[in-house]
């Protein structure tokens, strides 16, 4: 029990980070590319993810949540030395939270305003997530290798934010929306493909942990499903958006699930590189796990809580399943 509820712990705050990268990022993503379009197609944007973005937000919380009871040591040293980027994180999702809602009551003339902020949340908040998720794989250390790895994630994590946005919008939105989100993920796929490559690439350069881990045999062969897997859901994207064939027959959701398994993938890998640490080089699992008692104290309440979050996830997502409705501020 001693050794397997720490592993349960940490499956579950993955897990959690998971799913909110790949459901908050799309709207994160949405936000992002609210200052490309016009008036009526920002309310389709809103509308495309106005039943759904809050409730996304909820396995941040979870994922935070769950860390700090299960690891209040890794707790302490990851907020304690990302304490900015998180700050600013949560500046971003509360500025957010308040120009959706002031969006929707603001007079007309006042609506630019809130919607350049809504914008402006989006990308503090995306870069912020960025930036702490580079920290953490370079181990919290403090070099200029560490911040330079760190601002590469902060403008590469935007990128995927975007595409997944875009591969949202092709899958709710209509009309002009339509075609102005298959030109966005054109425009971006690129750029995040590019730094999806670099920071596969400069990751075990700058480790020599991770390195260690990923190029040695029989280890090596072992993995190459991730990277394959990768290459394969990128060129999909790359066909379905050259192919108007395979857009007009319905298959944009292609896009969506390819950047699923992108994100999956590199969950996957992410989380062998720093096994069996939860801190990579500074703690390990069981160093920082609370006692046994605490630890199946609290899996009862989390064998209740995330049931119930999938409950509700799924069914908010199958009652505002299809295409986005038109907003109306009535």
């Amino acid at each position: 029990m001693a050794y397997w509820l720490p592993l349960f712990f940490v499956a579950v705050i993955g897990f959690s980070l998971l799913v909110y990268i790949i459901l908050d990022g799309y709207d994160l993503g949405v936000g992002m590319l609210l200052g490309f379009a016009d008036d009526e197609e920002k309310d389709q944007m809103i509308a495309s993810i106005g039943p759904f973005w809050d409730a996304n937000e909820t396995w941040i919380v979870l994922g935070i949540g769950v860390l700090m009871i299960g690891f209040p040591a890794a707790y302490g040293l990851v907020l304690t030395t990302l304490y900015l980027p998180v700050t600013l994180m949560l500046m971003g999702l509360v500025l957010r939270g308040v120009s959706f809602d002031f969006r929707a009551k603001a007079e007309t003339k006042n609506r630019s305003m809130w919607n350049k902020l809504f914008t402006l949340g989006s990308l503090i908040a995306a870069a912020s997530q960025g930036w702490m998720l580079g920290a953490y794989v370079m181990g919290l250390e403090s070099s200029l290798f560490s911040y330079a790895f760190s601002l590469g994630i902060a403008l590469a994590l935007p990128a995927l934010y975007i595409m997944l946005g875009c591969g949202w919008l092709i899958m709710k939105a209509e009309g002009s929306l339509y075609r102005k989100s298959i030109q966005w993920a054109r425009w971006t796929v690129f750029p995040m493909g590019v730094g999806i490559f670099l920071i596969s690439i400069a990751t075990p350069l700058i480790s020599e942990i991770i390195a260690d881990k990923w190029f040695t045999l029989p280890a090596a062969i072992g993995l190459l499903p991730i990277p394959i897997s990768t290459m394969i859901a990128y060129a999909v994207i790359v066909w379905v958006l050259w192919h108007e064939r395979i857009l007009e027959a319905g298959f944009g959701w292609l896009i969506f699930v390819s950047l699923i398994i992108i994100c999956l993938m590199s969950a996957l890998g992410l989380a062998y590189s720093i096994y069996p640490d939860i801190v990579i080089d500074k703690m390990t699992i069981w160093d920082s796990a609370s006692s046994t008692e605490s630890l199946r104290f609290t899996s009862i309440g989390i064998a209740i809580t995330v049931p119930m979050i999938l409950i509700y996830t799924f069914f908010i997502y199958r009652i505002f399943s299809g295409k986005a409705t038109k907003l109306s501020y009535e």
